[in-house]
């Protein structure tokens, strides 16, 4: 193994685990994934047998999508290990970094955590993966917590680029630098937030699918309809242009007018546009045509941005099959 891939540990080999193996083995890094729970010989054999049949049917499903050929299949599968709970010591001692995926709850997290906290030198990095405990709830299981902090993934980890960090109040700046750095170098892309309740994704997305699910209750449209809606409109579109990003693009004072309009119609707040959104047009930040939104414009060649973002949506129409020559004859 290169020294520069450090051996990477899981504590916990389920479906975080095993996505998250696969993601490291698949860029070079060997692999352990350390069973949490007390089993016998049998019944580890299983799991064992299990995460690694896994982890072949997701490398087989990678070799179909053609993002690697099917030989290289097993040099990728040999280098992750499985090995049972009364061999976390031995697993821990060669890890580089260790990443936490064992069930939602707070005390066999922070039980786990303790253990794997005294296995490994004061100097690894230890992570959990939860999406739903913030990591000062659990840091203080952590010999050394300026180490520790929050990376939640999003499945299937393996294909999903995104990667949050999300440190605590004890956790070292250097450690997130790295973590950063590590997740770069297997092809993620990590985005640091504040310890709150839902990080940046799962929060966005809630009040989206609560929304998807109230229009189908409301008769609003069919399932089928809504899906098609976000899949070539909401998805296509915030795919190239992210959500703030888009907010910039037609200005502030739409969203602002729009929020009212709904918010009103709908006899809803939730539809209450944040303080900020008015703020910005106070200060004349309305987005793209005044230089600054929520991003800063200054000195941007504007009509090189915008020619670069629709040609990007230009390839989205393209890789749906979408894309369709123009008619040139008379009718």
């Amino acid at each position: 193994m290169s020294a520069h891939r450090p051996r990477i540990a899981c504590l916990g080999a389920g479906r975080m685990g095993r996505g998250i193996a696969v993601a490291f083995a698949y860029a070079g890094h060997a692999v352990t994934m350390i069973d949490v729970k007390a089993r016998s010989v049998e019944q580890f054999a299983v799991l064992e047998a299990e995460a690694h049949g896994e982890v072949r049917k997701t490398l087989a499903s990678l070799a179909r999508f053609g993002l690697l050929s099917e030989n290289d299949a097993d040099a990728i599968i040999a280098r992750v290990a499985v090995v049972p709970a009364q061999g976390m010591a031995d697993a821990l001692a060669g890890a580089g970094i260790v990443f936490e995926g064992v069930p939602e709850v707070v005390e066999l997290k922070r039980k786990v955590l303790a253990s794997a906290s005294e296995g490994v030198g004061p100097g690894v990095i230890i992570a959990s993966t939860t999406s739903t405990i913030l990591v000062d709830d659990l840091s203080g299981s952590v010999a050394r917590p300026e180490r520790f902090l929050n990376v939640h993934w999003l499945n299937p980890a393996y294909l999903i680029p995104l990667v949050e960090i999300s440190p605590g109040v004890a956790t070292d700046p250097a450690v997130v630098a790295r973590v950063k750095g590590l997740l770069e170098g297997i092809g993620k892309v990590p985005v640091v937030c504040a310890a709150t309740p839902g990080f940046i994704v799962p929060r966005i997305q809630a009040l989206a699918m609560n929304e998807a699910a109230r229009m189908v209750e409301e008769g609003v449209a069919s399932a089928e309809e809504i899906d098609k809606a976000i899949r070539y409109g909401f998805g296509f579109r915030y795919a190239v242009l992210g959500l703030l990003e888009f907010i910039d693009w037609g200005g502030g004072d739409i969203l602002y007018y729009a929020s009212r309009y709904l918010e009103d119609a709908l006899g809803s707040d939730r539809y209450r546009a944040p303080e900020v959104i008015s703020r910005n047009m106070r200060d004349g930040r309305i987005g793209l045509h005044t230089g600054a939104g929520f991003l800063d414009y200054s000195g941007l060649d504007v009509d090189a941005y915008r020619e670069q973002r629709l040609a990007a949506l230009g390839r989205q129409l393209l890789h749906f099959g979408l894309a369709r020559p123009p008619v040139l004859d008379q009718d």
